[in-house]
């Protein structure tokens, strides 16, 4: 009986260390060059719209259900989905647009797991006809949750889909749209 008790205290002590321990942030992004000048590249992102023609996530559910409140391309605009297992449900509010800089927006997420994030896209000036994207998310995982990033990558797993959808971007963006 006594190994029991002190089985349970170990596997006890070794969770509480591992929820001290485990990453409560975590930061995701990635970039592509387009050859396109900024402000164009900029007009077309603001538009949450937009991302149904590059999105990878549009891509894993084409027939998921969208709604949309607000002026597309302003602060308080929100594009609500809901989709298969792959893309779950949950919504996209526009925070921030800053011109020619940075669109920034909340991603709340319902199903399969109720959590919150902030995303953004970044547009730098390469040259007169080049534009660097910049397309992230960030946010916090409170404790005990943080324990899961010890053994999922964030950045591998949701990077990849980054990189599709900006391969596709580059693709719309430079065959105008």
């Amino acid at each position: 009986m006594m190994i029991l008790f002190y089985s349970i205290i170990a596997i006890l002590a070794i969770f509480i260390l591992l929820v001290l321990f485990a990453p409560k942030r975590f930061n995701v992004y990635r970039s592509v060059i387009v050859d396109k000048p900024l402000d164009e590249v900029f007009q077309y992102l603001k538009f949450i719209k937009n991302q149904d023609d590059w999105s990878p996530w549009k891509k894993k559910d084409p027939d998921m259900k969208q709604e949309f409140k607000g002026t597309d391309g302003e602060v308080g605009f929100i594009a609500k989905w809901e989709g298969n297992k792959d893309v779950g449900i949950g919504e996209q509010e526009i925070t921030r647009i800053k011109k020619n800089d940075i669109i920034e927006s909340r991603l709340r997420f319902f199903k399969p797991w109720k959590s919150e994030s902030d995303a953004y896209l970044k547009v730098e000036k390469v040259t007169p006809d080049k534009t660097n994207i910049i397309w992230g998310f960030s946010g916090e995982s409170k404790p005990p949750t943080n324990v899961f990033f010890l053994f999922f990558n964030m950045d591998k797993a949701v990077g990849k889909d980054f990189e599709e959808g900006l391969a596709s971007l580059k693709l719309i963006l430079e065959n105008n749209y």
